[in-house]
């Protein structure tokens, strides 16, 4: 049999799925690209010329894009980097510690909130947020001063709604983390003084540190994305203090037809998610 053949024969199974990427992966992908350097339209011109990079210019240059990439990063930051690392590594140790039927009912409570479809969660999280919502009514009770949180605090109220839905999926890497942890080298660390917070920072940190990355890198990327959360809560207002980049993106392309600019900011979207996942990964290598 000739290399040829052997090549061909050890190609065959997986041609079809690649054929399949090619056409429902690459082929979108690249015609988003090449739309991204043309003034395509929804509406007006019936066809789309080739700008080069002005549409990148253009981001740079607006003020519009620029805020949105910092509420990007808070966004991120305090949603993902963390509200749901800190607190699904918090409730992963306190489940850990529970009796059985404690780590059934918190596990059921948390994980009801991701798997709730996005624009519910968003709904839910709006009456919770809203002037006559649930938060200002229990503060009346207590008689603390209530606002309109949705218009005060847009960016940290649609945070904290991500950090609501997100965390069981934190929760539960770090469930699987701590069960390969050794109880025996942390009651030996106690028995020789160490406490709790010293036992956490040079134990059980460094032994699932892994996985605290993989959890950060999974965590930031989905963050990144989330469109249908903020647009149902605040549609990126008031005044765009809640617009991240996906809310900006939509905005320009579908409300203001321009699909080429906001093709545009969907690539450099994808280029700051890129930046992210190739830190994490070289921390993670780092730590081989």
């Amino acid at each position: 049999m000739s290399a040829r053949t052997r090549r061909s024969r050890r190609w065959a199974p997986i041609a079809p799925a690649t054929a399949l990427l090619l056409l429902f992966l690459a082929g979108p992908i690249g015609y988003c690209v090449w739309i991204a350097f043309t003034d395509a339209r929804l509406t007006g011109a019936s066809g789309a010329g080739f700008v080069g990079l002005d549409n990148f210019r253009r981001a740079f240059a607006d003020d519009g894009f620029r805020n949105a990439v910092a509420l990007t990063l808070v966004f991120t930051f305090v949603s993902a980097v963390i509200g749901q690392n800190t607190l699904g590594l918090a409730l992963a140790g306190l489940m850990r510690a529970a009796s059985r039927p404690v780590r059934a009912v918190t596990g059921a409570l948390v994980i009801a909130a991701w798997v709730v479809p996005e624009i519910v969660a968003a709904f839910l999280l709006y009456t919770f947020f809203r002037r006559e919502g649930t938060l200002n009514a229990v503060l009346d009770q207590l008689g603390l001063p209530a606002q309109n949180w949705l218009y005060t605090l847009p960016i940290l109220a649609v945070s904290f709604a991500n950090v609501w839905r997100g965390t069981a999926f934190s929760m539960l890497i770090y469930s699987a983390a701590l069960a390969g942890v050794d109880r025996d080298v942390a009651e030996a660390a106690k028995v020789d003084g160490a406490g709790p917070v010293r036992r956490l920072w040079h134990i059980t940190l460094p032994m699932i540190r892994r996985s605290i990355g993989t959890n950060l890198m999974l965590n930031t990327l989905s963050t990144l994305s989330v469109f249908g959360l903020i647009w149902a809560m605040t549609r990126g207002g008031p005044g765009g203090r809640s617009e991240t980049l996906p809310v900006f993106m939509y905005d320009q392309a579908f409300l203001k037809s321009l699909i080429g600019y906001g093709t545009a900011v969907a690539l450099l979207l994808l280029l700051v998610g890129a930046l992210f996942s190739v830190v994490y990964l070289r921390l993670l290598r780092a730590e081989v």
